[in-house]
């Protein structure tokens, strides 16, 4: 493992780039591997707003992943992945077809529709700066990029929501290599510290004095809309997994959604995760134990990068963060 920053970063061969819609309260990130990568994805919220997931099933043939787009916007903000591809095809980025190269772009949205304004979205335009934008870390956190308009505690309806955004850990395999987790936490449930397991942020009461308790009546509407509780991100490793292993490795590290976030996974979600690894060196088949121990930090690095979201995350759109609530601990 090189350069340290505890974030997907740290992981060879990742770039990040970020494009931030202020206005609109809105974004998109670009997760772009310097080489092709293998990748997979498990998706389990019941309402995914997605793009190219299917081919990543380990059935299917195609063992190429060039970038990831995670986007605001809503199912509109899938557009932002045709901006991703021209800059690719560009730089001759993609997949051989013989008589040009096609980018594989995965994609997945969150619904922030609600804060700014819902006729700003990620389009191919913003795909293409934070393409271009995708640097080595550190990575830029909190209410950044599709993390803009990330939300989270809706339980006592969006006005009482608290503000979220983007997140980023990494950690170091027993063999050496590196695992790096992203994330942008857009969640209908509360956020809850993996260590102590305090609650850090979530439904603000209406008094302004503290946290909503659910048991109480709410004082807007406590029933989810699709897509309010939708948590995308990427698991990145530059250790050599195969697309069946990394399927497991993008399921196990849910376990980390589920640590922190409550509920997670609901009917009215979209939560998805990548994984994908940069590895160039041809490397015996894992064993089961190590695919094992990936998946599991990989779940680690997924709980601390949802919470570093929730502690970079800065106001919007009349949405404070938990640096502006006095009975917030950080």
């Amino acid at each position: 493992m090189g350069e340290h920053n505890d974030d997907i970063c740290d992981v060879r061969g990742i770039l990040v780039g970020h494009d931030t819609l202020a206005e609109g309260g809105t974004g998109c990130t670009v997760i772009r591997m310097v080489t092709p990568a293998v990748g997979s994805v498990d998706v389990r919220g019941g309402a995914p707003a997605t793009r190219e997931t299917d081919l990543l099933h380990p059935l299917c043939m195609m063992h190429e992943v060039h970038a990831i787009l995670l986007t605001g916007g809503s199912a509109f903000g899938l557009d932002a992945a045709a901006g991703v591809m021209q800059v690719l095809e560009a730089s001759d980025v993609g997949f051989h077809v013989g008589v040009t190269r096609v980018p594989i772009v995965p994609a997945a949205a969150l619904f922030d529709l609600q804060l700014g304004s819902a006729a700003i979205r990620p389009d191919a335009a913003a795909g293409m700066r934070a393409t271009l934008a995708a640097r080595h870390g550190p990575v830029t956190q909190g209410s950044v990029g599709a993390g803009t308009g990330a939300t989270v505690g809706k339980m006592n309806g969006p006005a009482f929501a608290t503000k979220s955004g983007i997140g980023s850990a990494s950690a170091q395999l027993p063999d050496g290599h590196a695992m790096g987790a992203l994330i942008v936490v857009n969640a209908v449930g509360n956020i809850y510290d993996d260590q102590s397991g305090e609650l850090i942020a979530g439904a603000r009461d209406p008094s302004g004095n503290g946290w909503f308790a659910p048991s109480t009546t709410a004082t807007g509407t406590s029933t989810p809309f699709t897509g309010a509780n939708t948590s995308i991100g990427v698991i990145a490793t530059d250790a050599p997994f195969s697309k069946v292993e990394l399927a497991k490795i993008a399921q196990m590290a849910h376990d980390g959604l589920a640590r922190v976030i409550r509920p997670v996974h609901t009917p009215f979600d979209g939560d998805a995760i990548f994984a994908v690894s940069t590895a160039h060196e041809v490397a015996p088949q894992p064993s089961a134990m190590a695919v094992g121990l990936a998946g599991a930090l990989a779940a680690e690095c997924m709980a601390r990068a949802v919470v570093k979201a929730i502690r970079s995350a800065t106001g919007l759109h009349g949405v404070p963060a938990i640096s502006e609530l006095p009975f917030a601990k950080r």
